[in-house]
């Protein structure tokens, strides 16, 4: 019997601390830094994010998420037999924030490992997830995107500041005797890395380079777009499918712009692409799990459908994904 992957449960979780775009203005004006609802709206799409509070790790976001998904699933964690989670702000060099996790879970065993690839994370992830399902070396996988961006980001730069959150998304993935991930895409070429990255370190005890956000906007926007489509198509022609074939796409929430431009190349209406990037803002690794889940939970997609993941990030990285719900 040839075996697939499937996702079976959905979850997320935010923080409870909405931050507003008139809220963050005004904290930004105590700095000297002036921005305003409508300039970010404007440029982004984004109206509010949401951010951790102090001691709270991506970890607890990923916890919450996946208690959401097993019981969408209707699976108890001892199932689990393995865990991987997307993130660029782990709870601490080492080790992993999935291994934290696994054991938040109260469960112990199963592999469980980062996958680093920025705001390609999710993509990255469930991608490996569905090769070791596939294999047979997992049967009941839990794949998290989970990321506090509020930790590293420069509020004195108001054109990165303003775009990022903090949240968690995470699937239940199974075994099963029918298609569920039909096809994939991913890449990445590091010749990018400097248009968006925190490039710090630790050494010796103290903190090397810059350890917060640096973005070039507009060739982030300009690569993203070319790559997005591109990714598209590669995983469509993989399964044999086409435009047509997609009920939904969920992209990377970065940016409203770059999304509507993906819709565009790829001749879908923006009644096809599912949006939450007004409400969490760029939330990285967990921006693609937490939009499947609340479209998943508002109605919007339904089991049955044909459904378009794509990611573009740091490094620079990017993917998609094609999967039937």
């Amino acid at each position: 019997m040839t075996l697939y992957s499937r996702i079976t449960g959905t979850g997320s979780y935010l923080p409870p601390r909405r931050v507003s775009n008139d809220e963050l203005a005004q904290e930004l004006a105590g700095r000297g830094i002036e921005t305003s609802n409508e300039w970010i709206v404007e440029r982004t799409g984004i109206h509010a994010r949401h951010f951790a509070a102090d001691g709270v790790n991506s970890s607890d976001l990923a916890l919450e998420a996946c208690r959401h998904a097993l019981e969408a699933a209707g699976r108890n964690a001892v199932e689990v037999d393995l865990i991987i989670v997307a993130t660029s702000t782990p709870d601490m060099v080492f080790p992993s924030s999935a291994a934290i996790l696994q054991h938040k879970l109260g469960i112990a065993g199963c592999p469980a490992f980062d996958v680093q690839a920025v705001c390609s994370g999710f993509v990255y992830a469930l991608t490996v997830a569905d090769a070791m399902v596939r294999t047979g070396a997992a049967k009941c996988a839990l794949v998290v995107g989970a990321e506090v961006f509020s930790r590293i980001l420069d509020f004195n730069d108001r054109t990165t500041c303003v775009l990022f959150g903090d949240g968690a998304g995470a699937v239940v993935l199974e075994a099963s005797d029918t298609p569920g991930i039909l096809a994939s895409d991913l890449h990445a070429d590091g010749s990018h890395v400097g248009i968006l990255c925190v490039p710090g370190h630790v050494s010796g005890g103290q903190v090397l380079g810059t350890p917060l956000l640096h973005m070039d906007g507009q060739a982030v926007f300009k690569l993203a777009v070319r790559v997005l489509e591109e990714a598209a198509r590669a995983t469509l022609a993989k399964a044999g499918k086409t435009e047509a074939d997609i009920d939904w796409l969920i992209p990377h929430q970065a940016n409203i712009r770059i999304m509507q431009g993906t819709a565009k190349k790829l001749k879908l209406g923006l009644d096809k692409v599912v949006v939450t990037v007004h409400e969490h803002g760029n939330t990285s690794a967990a921006s693609i799990p937490l939009a499947l889940d609340a479209a998943v939970r508002g109605g919007q997609v339904r089991t049955g459908d044909t459904v378009m993941l794509e990611g573009v990030g740091g490094g620079f990285t990017w993917g998609a994904v094609l999967l039937n719900l």
